[in-house]
């Protein structure tokens, strides 16, 4: 359990910072402030993880309800090796 949510974290935290490496490269702040937006690179990529762990929290949860359904498993019928 404790590893798949290492996992969770460590993948959308390398998006994040993957996206906001790209938005640096691209010159999006650049362009933000020429055309007088006033929004901060920083704070777009802080909207953009908070909308990103939420989308993939609800991913996440709906491909497993999904997956019980499919398969017809059951909580109460484990197998253990």
């Amino acid at each position: 359990m404790f590893k798949r949510v290492v996992l969770f974290l460590v993948t959308n935290l390398a998006i994040v910072f993957v996206l906001g490496i790209v938005l640096n490269l691209l010159g999006v702040g650049r362009i933000l402030d020429e055309q007088g937006v006033g929004l901060d690179l920083t704070n777009l990529i802080i909207f953009a993880a908070v909308f990103g762990f939420g989308g993939s929290l609800i991913s996440l949860a709906i491909s497993k309800w999904t997956a019980k359904r499919l398969t017809g498993s059951r909580e109460d019928c484990r197998v253990t090796h």
